[in-house]
């Protein structure tokens, strides 16, 4: 099971950074629409086989999220 709420996770993102969806879609060189439909279908960003192998094996899946060190 993905432990995340991915969503919630990027809309989250978002708002620390004062960017938006379209903001990052632009930056990353795809369309907000796309950006979108990841993020409402989180299992499009999470391969479904490699959960279900994670789950058979005993294991939830948790992503964590760390910021870069922009310094370098």
């Amino acid at each position: 099971m993905l432990q995340n709420n991915i969503e919630l996770d990027v809309k989250t993102k978002c708002i620390e950074e004062k960017i938006s969806q379209y903001q990052v879609a632009e930056s990353i060189g795809t369309s907000g629409t796309y950006i979108s439909r990841l993020i409402n279908h989180p299992e499009k960003i999470v391969n479904k086989t490699f959960l279900a192998m994670m789950e058979e094996l005993g294991y939830d899946v948790r992503l964590t999220y760390e910021k870069r060190d922009t310094a370098e």
